[in-house]
C-alpha cells in the first residue's frame, strides 16, 4: 500500500485545517467523495505548477473514521486522544474529526490547494482550527533552534511514519498527532543562549547535540528520546512548522508527528508532560503551551480512494 506523503519535508509553507463533521448522509456523501477525488487535487496541481512541491493528506478521528466507514474495522491505536496531566503541565484532548495538511513551495499554491478541498467539502463540515505555517529561516523553529534534526533518513523514515503487517488491512497508513504550541517569547529571549540550550539539549548556532555531562535530564531532546525493550530507539516522523501573528504577539510551533505506531509518539508525550521518571518534565514546556491536542489516521493512498467508492 502507497503511503500519502507523509514522509516529505516540511516543505516551504503549510495549512493545517480541522473539521468537524456534519451530521446526515448528505455530509458523509460529500466526504467520500473527496477521499475517491482526493489524489487527483494534489496531481493535477503539479500538473500545472511542476515546480511547486505541492502535496496533499487528508485524515480522520476516531469517531469520524466510525461514522465514515463502519463496515472497515478501525486501526488498532486509532482513538479519540486522551489529555495526559502532569503535576505541572497538561496535553490537552481537543476535537477533530477531519484533518487536513497541505505543503507546497509558496503559500499561493497552499491556498489554491486548501480552496478546491474546502469547496468540494462546503455543507458536509464545520472548521475548528485553521493554521498557515511556514519556514523560519534555516529550518528553524520560533525560539531560534533548528526543527526535524531528530528525524529518521531514508529507508527508516518510511518504517518510521507507516504503519507495517503487524496492522495489515491499515498497512501503509499512518497516525497524525497534532499539536499547536504558543510560546512564552518574552520569557524564552529572557534567557542566555546557554539557557537555551541546555533546555534543547542542543547548540543554537551551528546545532551540535550537547555532550552527556552538559545536557540536563530535561532538556527536550533528552526527555523524547526513547527506546524499546531492546535498546533500539523509536523514531517518528515530524513536519512541525512555525506560525505567528505578531499583531496579537502570538508565536508558536505546529507540532505534527507521523508515525507508523502512536504508542510512540504517546509515550514521548508522557516523558514531556508527566516525566521519566515523574517529575523530570520537558524544561520546554515553562516556556510553551500545548494548546491543542488531536489524533487522526491518515490512510494509505490506495485505501483512501477505495473509501471513497464505499
Amino acid at each position: 500500500m502507497k503511503p500519502q506523503d507523509v514522509t516529505n519535508t516540511p516543505g516551504e509553507h503549510a495549512i493545517f485545517m480541522i473539521f468537524g463533521l456534519q451530521d446526515g448522509d448528505e455530509a458523509l456523501a460529500k466526504v467520500k467523495d473527496l477521499c475517491a477525488d482526493f489524489t487527483a487535487v494534489a496531481r493535477s496541481m503539479r500538473t500545472r505548477l511542476p515546480d511547486s512541491a505541492i502535496s496533499c493528506i487528508m485524515g480522520f478521528g476516531a469517531e469520524a473514521w466510525s461514522k465514515l466507514f463502519p463496515k472497515r474495522g478501525k486501526p488498532k491505536e486509532l482513538e479519540v486522544f486522551k489529555e495526559i496531566k502532569g503535576s505541572k503541565y497538561t496535553a490537552v484532548s481537543t476535537p477533530g474529526d477531519i484533518f487536513l495538511h497541505i505543503r507546497a513551495a509558496r503559500l499561493d499554491v497552499c491556498l489554491e490547494a486548501a480552496t478546491i478541498i474546502s469547496s468540494k467539502l462546503h455543507g458536509a463540515v464545520y472548521p475548528i482550527d485553521e493554521v498557515q505555517g511556514f519556514r523560519y529561516f534555516d529550518g528553524r523553529a520560533i525560539i531560534g533552534f533548528v526543527d526535524g534534526t531528530e528525524n529518521p533518513e531514508d529507508e527508516a523514515r518510511l518504517a518510521s511514519a507507516a504503519i507495517g503487517v503487524d496492522d495489515a488491512d491499515f498497512a501503509g497508513g499512518s497516525y497524525a498527532f497534532v499539536q499547536k504550541y504558543l510560546h512564552d517569547m518574552n520569557a524564552w529571549n529572557a534567557l542566555s543562549t546557554e539557557e537555551q540550550e541546555k533546555a534543547i539539549g542542543r547548540r543554537k548556532f551551528n546545532d551540535v547535540e550537547l555532550s552527556d555531562e552538559e545536557k540536563p535530564e530535561n532538556a527536550h531532546n533528552a526527555v523524547t528520546n526513547i527506546e524499546d525493550e531492546d535498546g533500539n530507539e523509536l523514531k517518528i516522523v515530524r513536519a512541525n512548522m512555525a506560525f505567528a501573528n505578531p499583531a496579537k504577539g502570538e508565536f508558536g510551533t505546529y507540532f505534527i508527528g507521523y508515525a507508523g505506531k502512536f504508542s510512540t509518539t504517546r509515550k514521548m508525550l508522557e516523558n514531556m508532560f508527566i516525566g521519566e521518571p515523574i517529575g523530570n518534565t520537558d524544561r520546554l514546556l515553562d516556556f510553551s503551551t500545548a494548546a491543542t491536542g488531536t489524533l487522526f489516521f491518515v490512510p494509505s493512498a490506495d485505501l483512501l480512494e477505495e473509501l471513497g467508492e464505499d
